[in-house]
C-alpha cells in the first residue's frame, strides 16, 4: 500500500523492450536502500525491483500495465514519480492508493493562480467506479490530491508550489498523458451500490 507523497521525481536511465514487456531502468537517490523483490510506485503503478546496479534499479511493466498507464510512453531522461510502500509504523500523510492504476487521463487545462496551480484532466467515462468527488481523494500520477470541481468525465487539481517542483508535475503540459487512481473507498461504495440495485 501507498500513501500518495511522492519522495522523488527520479529520472529514466535505460528503457529495453522485452517481447510485451517493458523493463524500466530508473536513477534515483536512495537506490543503495533498494533491495529485490521490493515494491515501489512509479507514477502511481506498483512495480518490483527486479534488479540493482550501482546508482540504477530495474523494474518490468507488463503488458496489461502498459495498457492501463502512462509507462509505455516514458523515454529516457523522463521524470517519474517515486514512492516506497508506506511503512505501518508511520503516519498516513496522503490517503490509502493500492498503485493499481484504474486509467489514464489527458490534462486539458494549466491554470496559474498567483503561486498555485489548477491542473483540469479529462478521461473516457467507463464503469461507475470511475467518478470523483468534491473535496474526495484522487492519485495522479501517484501523487495524492484532492479534487476540486469533480464532473462525470473530468476533474480539477490544485498544486502547491512544493508538490509542483518535487513530483513531475512540472512537467505536465495540456496533451500529457497522466494516471489516475480513483479513491478505493469509492470504488467500493460503488460496487456495493451497483449489486444492491440488481437485487
Amino acid at each position: 500500500m501507498f500513501s500518495g507523497i511522492v519522495e522523488e521525481a527520479a529520472t529514466v536511465v535505460r528503457l529495453e523492450k522485452e517481447q510485451e514487456n517493458l523493463h524500466i531502468t530508473m536513477q534515483c537517490s536512495f537506490t543503495d536502500e533498494l533491495k529485490i523483490d521490493q515494491s515501489i510506485a512509479h507514477n502511481g503503478v506498483c512495480l518490483t525491483v527486479v534488479s540493482i546496479e550501482e546508482d540504477t534499479y530495474t523494474v518490468t511493466a507488463i503488458r496489461e500495465t502498459l495498457q492501463k498507464s502512462n509507462l509505455g510512453l516514458l523515454h529516457p531522461g523522463d521524470r517519474v514519480n517515486l514512492e516506497r510502500s508506506t511503512r505501518l509504523d508511520s503516519r498516513l500523510d496522503g490517503h490509502m492508493v493500492q498503485g493499481h492504476v484504474d486509467l489514464t487521463a489527458t490534462c486539458t487545462e494549466v491554470k496559474e493562480a498567483e503561486g498555485s496551480w489548477y491542473y483540469t484532466f479529462s478521461y473516457e467515462p467507463g464503469g461507475e467506479e470511475h467518478l470523483t468527488v468534491e473535496k474526495g481523494s484522487v492519485s495522479v500520477n501517484g501523487v495524492s490530491l484532492t479534487v476540486v470541481n469533480s464532473r462525470e468525465a473530468s476533474f480539477q487539481v490544485a498544486i502547491i508550489p512544493f508538490t509542483y517542483e518535487v513530483t513531475n508535475f512540472h512537467t505536465i503540459r495540456v496533451g500529457t498523458v497522466v494516471n489516475i487512481e480513483f479513491d478505493i473507498i469509492g470504488k467500493y461504495i460503488a460496487r456495493i451500490l451497483k449489486a444492491q440495485l440488481k437485487k
